[in-house]
């Protein structure tokens, strides 16, 4: 706004006042004062009901996509599995929503409340797939759309898979803002919802993830009147938790109560994702532990006050897979199955591959989503970018790769392997940054929306509790 000071500082103080203007969500109404803050109210009282969404995604040809089963996949699980195992691999084909990933479900309900709301445009902050889900929900809806990008290092050298998506924006009519990584993506993001008073279309709000509950309910009632039965097992790409959190939800409401929630991410472990070096030297820029750890440890350090992206509520297993499984996966995906989909459900295909040999045969897992693919996101492009940066890629045992130096592809299917992440580790450091953020004395109440926060039972956290109190006061 015109007087107000644009520095950084600046910018950043104003940021609650900004986002209350932004949401049109008091997110005070759902605090306690302490730590717990009340996430069903929050759900129930600024989202839609199951019904609603259904209604509001259907009338913009979002959703009720097609769940393929994957014969030649499977078959090559069963060959390397033990006797008697390799589960049905089955994917919910998302590809087929208007802009081409499970998103659309996210930006269909996110324009819809803005234009309902009164906003003449909408911006979100993203460098993934969500953003051409907006631009395309914004087009429909014939509101202005702006999408902000982290892509560049500071030498101007852009990923080809970011680069890809800025495209794909700026065909669907968005305006498209590059940057470079570090904080002026939070800092232009903030300004620009100030300057033009549109709505912050977040991927972190109730309707946001509320959109997406749809798509698991969708699996339990496609796979019920087909088979007869819920699937056994959902594997979600984990980033920012949203995907996870609000399938899980889904399913919850239809009823899918055996059903198990696997969480997959790429393992990235030791680049820094702020970090200017270490921008360029990943190849897979979706999906990965940069994003998956650090957002289900602090959900609430995103663009919104208290997000509605909560996957550790409803993890119950979480699994690394290297960027040559998913490599190796998009091939054998293509040429087996004779399809053509980006690397951020390839990640959890990846992932369902290795774990289906774990499963009987009579058992059934799902990857709950696929995204388009395009010129930045094949395969070739990942790889001459990563030679490019300095990256050794060659065939031999993915379980050799070190992040940032290597890209090894799995030279058989066998070595393609889901290694588990210690879920109680990560839950254990959820109650770490809530004790270093509010209190170390947690009351009743904390206590009790903790154990919701960890998917554990009050004694355990109790325990962790004190244990850490020892720990943070030395």
């Amino acid at each position: 706004m015109a007087g107000l000071p644009q520095d950084y500082d600046s910018v950043m103080s104003r940021k609650n006042q900004v986002m209350n203007a932004a949401l049109s969500i008091d997110y005070s109404r759902f605090e306690s004062g302490s730590m717990a803050f009340d996430y069903e109210k929050m759900m129930r009282e600024t989202g839609y009901c199951l019904e609603e969404m259904e209604k509001i995604q259907r009338e913009v040809n979002v959703g009720n996509t097609p769940v393929l089963e994957l014969k030649n996949l499977t078959a090559l699980a069963r060959a390397c599995a033990p006797e008697g195992k390799g589960a049905r691999i089955f994917i919910k084909d998302e590809a087929a929503n208007p802009s081409g990933s499970f998103k659309a479900r996210r930006a269909a309900n996110a324009v819809y409340h803005a234009k309902k709301l009164g906003y003449k445009g909408v911006i979100a902050a993203t460098s993934g797939n969500y953003g051409s889900a907006v631009a395309s929900q914004a087009a429909m809806a014939g509101l202005k759309c702006i999408i902000v990008q982290e892509c560049y290092d500071s030498k101007g050298v852009g990923q080809p898979e970011i680069i890809e998506k800025a495209r794909k924006c700026e065909a669907l009519g968005a305006e498209v803002v590059q940057l470079t990584v570090g904080p002026e993506l939070f800092y232009k993001f903030i300004l620009l919802l100030e300057e033009t008073g549109y709505f912050n279309a977040s991927l972190y709000t109730p309707f946001g993830i509320g959109g997406v509950e749809t798509l698991g309910y969708e699996i339990s009632m496609q796979f019920r009147e087909k088979y007869g039965k819920d699937p056994d097992a959902v594997v979600c790409t984990n980033a920012g938790g949203g995907n996870l959190t609000g399938t899980a939800r889904g399913l919850i409401k239809a009823g899918a109560k055996t059903t198990r929630i696997i969480g997959a991410s790429i393992d990235l472990t030791g680049l820094h994702m702020a970090s200017d070096s270490a921008f360029n030297l990943k190849s897979c820029t979706t999906g990965h532990t940069g994003f998956g750890v650090p957002y289900a440890v602090d959900p609430d350090h995103s663009d919104v006050p208290r997000s509605a992206a909560r996957p550790l509520r409803y993890m119950d297993r979480y699994v690394t897979i290297t960027q040559g499984d998913v490599f190796y996966i998009t091939e054998c995906l293509a040429t087996l199955e004779g399809l053509e989909k980006g690397p951020a459900g390839n990640t959890s295909l990846a992932a369902a591959f290795a774990i289906s040999q774990e499963m009987d045969r009579d058992e059934m897992i799902v990857v709950q989503e696929t995204e388009y693919t395009g010129a930045g996101k094949h395969v070739q492009p990942q790889l001459s970018f990563a030679r490019e940066n300095g990256i050794e890629v060659r065939l031999g045992d993915p379980a050799e790769e070190i992040p940032g130096k290597s890209v090894i592809i799995p030279e058989h299917p066998s070595l393609i392997k889901a290694k588990d992440m210690d879920l109680d580790h990560r839950r254990r450091s959820l109650i770490k940054v809530n004790m270093r953020k509010y209190t170390m004395d947690p009351t009743a109440e904390d206590i009790k929306y903790l154990a919701a926060e960890t998917k554990k039972d009050e004694q355990w956290v109790k325990a962790t509790v004190e244990e850490l109190k020892k720990e943070l006061r030395q």
